[in-house]
């Protein structure tokens, strides 16, 4: 087990820093803006991800031996952190951030963290050769704006960060990588710290400053353990973060079929439509709880695999139901549901009826 310093100590510190990041939101006027997208009133501060960083950057100080792809990691972070603050303050386009984000992928490359081999589950490997390049700096932004974009309610946007982190350092403990285990509590640590003041009701976000770099180290810490691990293979990681990865899909399509471009925001992701039905609160608890079922799933899967495939395909089964019942994509969209339907009409053709 980790020291309890781990995860205490970054929590403490991001708890110190918080009220005095919204101090200082007064100041330079650092407000989440109000429209037809936003569910919150009020002046509320959008640069609360500076606690988290700080947090964490002091802890990876102290407790973090900084080897090559350490430094790199920190440096990658810390180049979207700083993306992300200045979209706060001042407001950057899009292709901008993207570029920058892809620059941090670059960062990541020259320190030698990068996908060389996959090992994916039933012993498949995948030797990715000169396109590891390429895929590296697609799952950086890929998973980035993954994070970035369920950054759309009162604490989950943090509260799945850190069931992510702290299954993937744990699972980091199985595959023995102190590394691993370390960068993730520490974040962990400092993000749960930030939750205090950034759950339901919120007098805190993160704004972009916090979501861009979660969402960097998250899909950086994943690349460490592709790079020589045998149990923490890409199917684990995509699997911690499988609802925001199918929220990212499910937009790209959605504003692809309504001829919109992908940058223009909309109120169709998947919490958007839980919290029409459920709640602000209930929707948070929903959408974390599967991030943890999904987590539990990579578990079993070690213990067992074919239980532990059936579990994620249950779960995954579930979410596209959910999908196709709630026209997220479009009202046309429901393969699963049509696919039930003809089988039931067929069934009813074939067998006789009494």
């Amino acid at each position: 087990m980790p020291e309890a310093s781990l995860y205490v100590l970054p929590f403490l510190i991001s708890v110190a820093l918080t009220p005095l990041v919204k101090k200082y939101s007064v100041i330079c006027k650092a407000y989440a803006q109000e429209n037809k997208r936003t569910v919150h009133h009020g002046l509320i501060s959008r640069i609360g991800g500076v606690a988290i960083y700080l947090a964490f950057m002091i802890c990876a100080a102290v407790f973090v031996h900084a080897d090559r792809a350490v430094f790199g990691i920190l440096a990658g972070g810390s180049v979207m952190f700083f993306t992300g603050l200045v979209d706060d303050l001042i407001d950057i386009k899009p292709v901008v951030k993207l570029a920058l984000e892809a620059v941090a992928a670059l960062v990541l490359i020259a320190s030698g963290v990068q996908v060389d081999v996959l090992r994916l589950p039933f012993g498949i490997r995948i030797d990715f050769g000169f396109v590891s390049f390429l895929f590296t700096i697609l799952w950086v932004c890929g998973i980035t704006n993954a994070v970035n974009l369920i950054d759309g309610l009162d604490g989950l946007a943090g509260g799945m960060s850190v069931i992510i982190l702290v299954v993937t350092g744990c699972l980091a403990m199985i595959d023995r990588r102190p590394d691993v285990i370390t960068i993730c509590f520490l974040l962990a640590g400092a993000t749960l710290g930030f939750l205090v003041f950034n759950s339901y009701p919120a007098s805190i976000f993160m704004g972009d400053c916090g979501s861009l770099f979660l969402g960097f180290m998250i899909s950086a810490i994943s690349l460490m353990g592709f790079k020589s691990s045998t149990i923490m293979t890409l199917a684990l990681p995509i699997l911690l973060l499988m609802i925001p990865i199918i929220d990212t899909l499910s937009a790209i399509l959605r504003r692809t079929l309504k001829g919109m471009k992908f940058s223009q925001a909309d109120k169709s992701h998947i919490h958007h439509l839980l919290m029409a039905r459920y709640g602000h609160r209930n929707t948070v608890l929903i959408m974390c709880g599967l991030t943890a079922l999904f987590g539990l799933s990579a578990y079993v899967y070690l213990l067992n695999r074919n239980m532990g495939f059936f579990v994620m395909l249950a779960i995954l089964v579930m979410v596209e139901l959910f999908i196709e019942k709630s026209a997220m994509i479009s009202e046309k969209f429901h393969p699963l549901i049509g696919l039930y339907r003809r089988m039931k009409r067929m069934a009813k053709r074939v067998l006789p009826t009494r």
